[in-house]
């Protein structure tokens, strides 16, 4: 995020969506960056499953090969194919979030008497659009704040909208922003939403997610987070 001028406010800022999971990463091989790791990981199981492999808990170079892929893609470091908590982390949380299904709402928490709002489960990494109890958009994966950053909790509005933002504090633009507590607002990245460790609080997007949300809602809307990213 950056500074907003029209409010006085002082961005908190954010840059970088997240390793869903910020989870310590485990004690691995010791290996040179980019060269693939001989060594099973404590979630060579659960990773093997997760990308269609056979599950033999034994690491193979095919193995490595896939795991590896898998991190260059969300940015997960070292991405030297250890099955550790990180990788294993974001795997799991796209299961769950999956699993979700068209029904982001099930637990009622996201509140259905204010209308038009955007709601935010930090839990899930989550965020959808609803119109009383009528889902409108997603759910989708977002980004939110890694820890010592948080996305704050609680039912929100949005006061400012910058299609084109960028942040004073971090020189990044921060497209379609839509702010709504403070520095903290939806905006689109260039990373991946698994992408640790996080934000530095905003709630980041795809761009065509920001897009969406950006032609689907307005100055005044509410936004509801809850929830607690894992890892924070």
């Amino acid at each position: 995020m950056g500074d907003i001028r029209r409010r006085g406010v002082v961005a908190l800022g954010m840059t970088a969506l997240v390793a869903p999971l910020t989870l310590a990463l485990g004690a691995g091989p010791a290996q040179a960056a980019g060269s693939c790791t001989t060594q099973a990981g404590p979630y060579q199981k659960q990773v093997e499953k997760f990308l269609g492999r056979p599950v033999d808990g034994k690491q193979s170079t095919t193995d490595c090969r896939a795991i590896q892929a898998f991190q260059n893609k969300h940015g997960i470091t070292p991405n030297i194919g250890y099955a550790g908590p990180v990788t294993w982390g974001v795997m799991d949380l796209m299961n769950k979030q999956k699993a979700v299904g068209s029904n982001p709402n099930k637990d009622h928490k996201c509140p259905t008497n204010k209308g038009r709002i955007a709601c935010v489960n930090l839990t899930l990494q989550i965020s959808w659009i609803q119109d009383g109890s009528r889902l409108v958009y997603g759910p989708v994966p977002v980004r939110t704040g890694r820890d010592g950053y948080e996305t704050r909790t609680g039912l929100k509005k949005i006061y400012w909208r910058h299609i084109n933002h960028v942040s004073t504090i971090y020189n990044v633009p921060m497209p379609y922003s839509q702010f709504f507590d403070g520095g903290q607002a939806f905006h689109s990245v260039g990373v991946s939403m698994w992408n640790p460790p996080g934000s530095h609080g905003c709630v980041n997007m795809t761009t065509a997610t920001a897009k969406k949300y950006w032609s689907l809602l307005q100055t005044g809307d509410d936004v509801f987070v809850y929830g607690r990213k894992p890892g924070t």
